[in-house]
């Protein structure tokens, strides 16, 4: 009709038709909503719990200090990245890496980068092999070096040379084809076990280190905590003194790492904040039998307690100690519980290529369960090329390792061991007795904590304790230069404890030359404790006065590339 004021029929059933969705529209707009809410109630409630644990674990002030050294070292980044100071401090590691080059690669030696033409024959290889085993190094054959060489006599080692001439092409990935090196492999891990009182159905495994050993130990126990408990977030307790090795495990699998201060005097773990630190993401405890740095055992004890309470797996690292803490109470000298006869330890870790005396290349870790021991299996049953199963890292492995070490230790027995740790934790003992009575050293050295084993660690409140370890190496001595704090340690060995009152005389003498020295400056007016020009003072001192540690990163990279340049 003219004038009709109604709506046009497509118009109409148009609104209509968003008048019969609009339930169905609001539906999918709440539903939205209510995703939305649930995933910012989540991100709060995931937030609000970090920060609880956080606070739980540190305290408000710890917490505080914790964000401003994270600051300090993150601002502190930015301006080593500024244009000027990159360039300055570019050409500074260059120079510092020019240095190192010069002394680990001589330019005046013969190089080989390609294969020969024609193969050499066999006098020609021998004679060049005596010339590189004749290049100057430090000589730990008399006993000047701080651990590497832990035995180093000529009958085990020839022993040890014919067990390699007999295995040479063993590879315990064919237990088939080398049935004598699967035998020698179970009785080394089987003894192990028995030296450190394994329970019944205990298990272990053979590694090529340390390093190994305790990256399994941490592999195990994030695939357990995942397994049994669905922890996709793992996190590892461990003391600040703990071996490094703790920290590339953490890196190599995204496990996050709480660092626990081990405080003057005892510099022992402070279990009280290790529990503290304790959340639903954590799967592992650690403690040391005793620590590299500073040669300390940890509270064992104490962490068992704790970790048997909380039902989380503790690791005790044992690699240092190995073959020497087992016979402590043997040998007459104090010790601490420390093994499997601690209920709450699942895992340890004992190199036999330290005070086992094997060579170079073993280590064995050990679990309380065999069931523990399979959460660091790989299988993979669908692979073309058949099924595959290692027991960890490596796949092929060498056998003459293994039957150097099954040498070594049927070689020494319990009776060599004994012995040997009579010797070297005997010598270790007159060194820490030397520093404390000496009058030449009591009044300027300190021994860290209370050593029980083999390590010897001391620091200095009067002079730079680096120009120390730079005046011992000046003797020829290899000694190893700690930070936090700023110390010097001793590993005795063997060859090292034949040679203690030589040590002990050098450090009276080097004392006195650098106690000397910053006489001389106070009466110069330069102030106590300077800057000196040593390697260990410019490397170490240099260090722990920087908050972000990436110069110190690019020259151990540099440092690293170093090793591989022919």
């Amino acid at each position: 009709m003219p004038g009709s004021s109604r709506m046009p029929i497509s118009l109409r059933e148009s609104f209509n038709s968003v008048k019969r969705r609009r339930p169905a529209l609001s539906l999918q707009m709440l539903n939205l909503d209510l995703l939305r809410n649930i995933i910012f109630f989540l991100f709060v409630l995931r937030w609000t719990r970090r920060t609880i644990w956080k606070l739980r674990g540190r305290g408000l002030i710890g917490t505080v200090v914790e964000a401003y050294v994270t600051s300090r070292r993150v601002l502190y980044g930015w301006f080593l990245r500024a244009p000027g100071v990159r360039t300055q401090v570019r050409k500074q590691v260059g120079e510092a890496l020019g240095k190192m080059e010069t002394k680990l690669v001589p330019q005046a030696s013969t190089r080989y980068l390609t294969l020969p033409k024609e193969g050499w024959a066999g006098d020609a290889v021998r004679a060049e092999l005596e010339q590189l085993a004749a290049m100057d190094h430090t000589r730990w054959e008399d006993g000047f070096v701080s651990g590497a060489v832990y035995h180093g006599e000529d009958g085990l080692m020839r022993l040890q040379t014919e067990a390699f001439g007999k295995f040479t092409v063993a590879n315990p990935i064919h237990p088939d084809v080398f049935p004598g090196v699967r035998k020698m492999e179970a009785e080394v891990v089987s003894m192990v076990l028995s030296l450190f009182n394994a329970p019944p159905g205990a298990a272990g495994v053979s590694t090529s280190g340390g390093t190994e050993s305790i990256l399994m130990a941490c592999l195990s126990a994030r695939q357990k905590a995942y397994h049994e408990r669905g922890v996709t977030e793992p996190e590892m307790i461990l003391p600040e003194t703990a071996h490094t090795a703790f920290h590339k495990a953490c890196q190599y699998f995204k496990i996050k790492m709480h660092l626990v201060e081990c405080p003057a005097p005892s510099h022992q773990v402070d279990v009280r904040r290790v529990a503290r630190l304790i959340n639903s993401n954590t799967i592992l405890l650690v403690g040391s039998a005793p620590n590299f740095p500073h040669g300390i055992m940890d509270d064992i004890a104490a962490l068992s307690k704790l970790a048997a309470r909380r039902r989380l797996p503790l690791h005790v690292d044992c690699c240092l100690g190995s073959f020497l803490v087992p016979f402590l109470e043997r040998a007459g000298f104090e010790t601490q519980p420390f093994d499997f006869r601690l209920r709450g330890v699942t895992s340890i870790s004992c190199d036999t290529h330290k005070y086992g005396f094997a060579p170079k290349g073993n280590s064995t870790v050990l679990y309380r369960t065999a069931e523990l021991r399979t959460y660091q299996y790989f299988v993979s049953p669908d692979w073309a090329g058949g099924v595959y199963a290692s027991p960890g890292l490596a796949g092929s492995r060498p056998g003459a390792l293994i039957a150097g070490c099954w040498a070594s230790l049927m070689s020494v027995g319990e009776s060599g061991y004994l012995d040997a740790c009579v010797t070297i934790v005997g010598a270790a003992k007159k060194l820490a007795d030397r520093i404390a009575t000496s009058p030449s050293l009591a009044g300027e050295l300190e021994v860290l904590g209370r050593p029980l084993v083999s390590v010897v660690a001391f620091t200095s409140r009067t002079l730079p304790v680096y120009d120390v370890a730079d005046g011992m190496s000046e003797r020829g001595w290899h000694l190893n230069a700690l930070q936090s704090p700023p110390a010097i340690h001793v590993a005795f060995t063997l060859p090292t404890a034949k040679v203690w009152e030589r040590l002990a005389a050098d450090l009276e003498a080097v004392v006195e030359q650098v106690r000397e020295r910053e006489r001389q400056r106070a009466a110069e007016g330069q102030g106590a404790k300077g800057a000196a020009g040593g390697d260990a003072a410019a490397l170490y001192g240099v260090a722990g006065s920087l908050p972000n540690k990436s110069i110190v990163v690019d020259l151990a990279t540099g440092f690293l590339d170093l090793l591989y340049k022919a």
